[in-house]
């Protein structure tokens, strides 16, 4: 066996994404061929690619298949997660991507979803953050269980930057952990876009493959001073299958879609899409509708992330400080594995196909 025997026959596996070949992704290196035994590592486009085992086997089948049928093959992976960020950008430099969560109306479960995407990307193997966004109602604080707890300060080159606390796994920030939850916080506009820059600025989130954003319901001041202060890689709507919560998916669709925001729809994942009781697995009531969201994301063209069902054990682990993916229920855990590796999917697709996004300027 030789190098280019091994680089011509890997050349036929298709990165399944991206729509083109290992080799030609330039995603092969480190070969090495010692009698029938070869070994070489694969540069995935994420640690939390969901495509890795099907890339593992078609390697192994087509060295097998084109070189050495008796060929010992051992294939490791690395991971250089994609991004259309520049290496010099001084906001969030260390930030490959920002994925902003969103929804038209509350009570959509967005931060339930927020959540558990954040966890299931750190489970693949990536460095995460989540910045809690919603200033009047933030919920990550309950949701991870760090009520009460307050995040340190640190000098980093002679300016004071808040330490996101480590849960999980994943950084965790959030308005909550900065103010008394009995009392409300009653700011107008521009108080609650400064609180935004600063979470953005004065917070050492440090190297992250992924900046999870849970934003606040609607499409306000917040969201436009987050597309001013940063370049967010994509957005993912949150909605139900309800035609109220659809109605209002449609205005966040349509807000990221203006010429003069333009930030890529990564895809609509259907939140509480049906009920399944635990004594009946197998079982799906439709309390909200039937694929209403599936509906709207084909009537947008937009992708479909899939679906997440109305299980008691969500509501639960929410409330207790222990989401999802870090829970008992394996029924939900996998529906927010599937949810994740598409996203993550849409993602490498977006970074490799569309064009970096730019900071919004809003003209007054």
């Amino acid at each position: 066996m030789t190098i280019d025997e091994i680089l011509k026959a890997l050349s036929n596996v298709q990165e399944p994404d991206l729509g083109k070949d290992l080799v030609t992704l330039n995603m092969i290196k480190d070969i090495a061929i010692d009698g029938d035994a070869v070994s070489f590592t694969i540069v995935l486009t994420t640690p939390a690619c969901p495509m890795k085992d099907m890339m593992q086997r078609a390697s192994e089948n087509a060295i097998k298949l084109l070189v050495n049928k008796n060929a010992q093959v051992k294939v490791n992976f690395t991971a250089n997660t994609t991004s259309t960020r520049k290496d010099d950008q001084k906001v969030l430099g260390g930030v490959k991507n920002i994925i902003a969560v969103v929804s038209g109306k509350g009570g959509v479960g967005k931060s339930t979803i927020s959540a558990n995407l954040a966890l299931a990307l750190a489970e693949g193997g990536a460095s995460v953050g989540l910045m809690d966004a919603d200033i009047y109602g933030p919920s990550v604080p309950i949701m991870f269980g760090v009520r009460g707890e307050r995040p340190m300060m640190k000098d980093v080159n002679g300016k004071g930057m808040i330490v996101p606390l480590n849960k999980y796994g994943i950084k965790v920030m959030s308005i909550g952990l900065l103010v008394d939850e009995k009392n409300a916080v009653v700011w107008r506009g521009p108080m609650a876009s400064s609180a935004i820059r600063q979470f953005v600025t004065d917070v050492d989130w440090g190297e992250l493959d992924y900046l999870v954003i849970d934003m606040p319901p609607g499409t306000g001041d917040i969201h436009l001073t987050l597309m001013q202060t940063v370049p967010v890689t994509g957005v993912v709507i949150v909605t139900t299958p309800q035609i109220v919560a659809l109605a209002d998916a449609k205005k966040g669709i349509a807000m990221f879609g203006q010429a003069q925001i333009s930030v890529p729809i990564i895809g609509l994942i259907e939140n509480m899409a049906y009920f399944t009781p635990a004594e009946l697995p197998n079982n799906k009531y439709y309390l909200f509708g039937k694929e209403g969201g599936k509906r709207l994301a084909e009537e947008y063209d937009l992708p479909f992330l899939g679906q997440i069902p109305l299980v008691q054990s969500i509501r639960e682990g929410g409330d207790e400080g222990l989401p999802s993916m870090v829970g008992n229920d394996e029924l939900s855990k996998q529906a927010f594995r599937n949810f994740t590796a598409q996203a993550v999917r849409n993602i490498a697709v977006r970074n490799a196909n569309i064009p970096k996004t730019a900071l919004v300027e809003v003209v007054q």
